[in-house]
């Protein structure tokens, strides 16, 4: 049991702090809406990993080739329209420390880009999935040790995350206006990294 605990804990740290897409999701609204209205997104992964989990674990085949390609074009898609509108929030943003586009959809969004991210369902096909199989065959308690260390750690570091990105914006507007300008090129770059290694595909 404690292997498995031991691999949950490391794999949803490393998980965590890799750069992505929600990691951009998450800075940017802490830069806008403070951490207390962003701690929820951390409960994303949640629900986000139910098609994944389905697909490995229920439907028991591997996810096809071109699946993930669609998967991948559609969500670099959303990841240029969310750079569209980081641009507006960054126009609109007043230096006074007010903006008037704070989106109260932030959540939604956040389980959408994750569920367009073809990350989780290549994590769960070719590590996760094999791992929580293997587990719940020696015990079910294994499989459940397994799964509330990764998501458990997968919460709490990201809950760390979001304070510390809410920090920035005790350094004043200027800084935060450029964290936003920050967060603009960042889903600019993820969308056009995941289109183009889609279309690629």
């Amino acid at each position: 049991m404690l292997s498995y605990l031991i691999f949950a804990i490391g794999f949803g740290f490393a998980c965590t702090v890799q750069p992505g897409p929600f990691q951009a999701l998450l800075f940017s609204q802490s830069i806008l809406n403070g951490w207390r209205k962003t701690l929820p997104l951390v409960f994303v992964p949640l629900l986000s990993d139910i098609p994944p989990v389905v697909l490995v674990l229920f439907i028991l085949t591997s996810v096809p080739a071109g699946f993930l390609t669609i998967l991948q074009c559609a969500g670099g898609l959303l990841l240029l329209y969310m750079a569209y509108s980081a641009y507006k929030s960054w126009r609109s943003y007043n230096l006074n420390g007010e903006n008037s586009s704070t989106n109260q959809r932030g959540f939604f969004k956040a389980v959408l880009i994750n569920t367009l991210n073809p990350a989780p369902y290549i994590g769960w096909s070719l590590i996760l999935g094999p791992q929580l199989m293997s587990a719940w065959k020696q015990s079910p308690n294994y499989g459940i040790v397994l799964l509330v260390g990764f998501y458990g750690t997968l919460i709490i570091c990201t809950a760390g995350m979001v304070i510390l990105f809410a920090a920035a914006k005790r350094f004043g507007p200027r800084v935060t206006k450029i964290s936003l300008a920050i967060s603009c090129f960042a889903f600019a770059a993820f969308g056009i990294y995941q289109l183009w290694t889609g279309i690629v595909a």
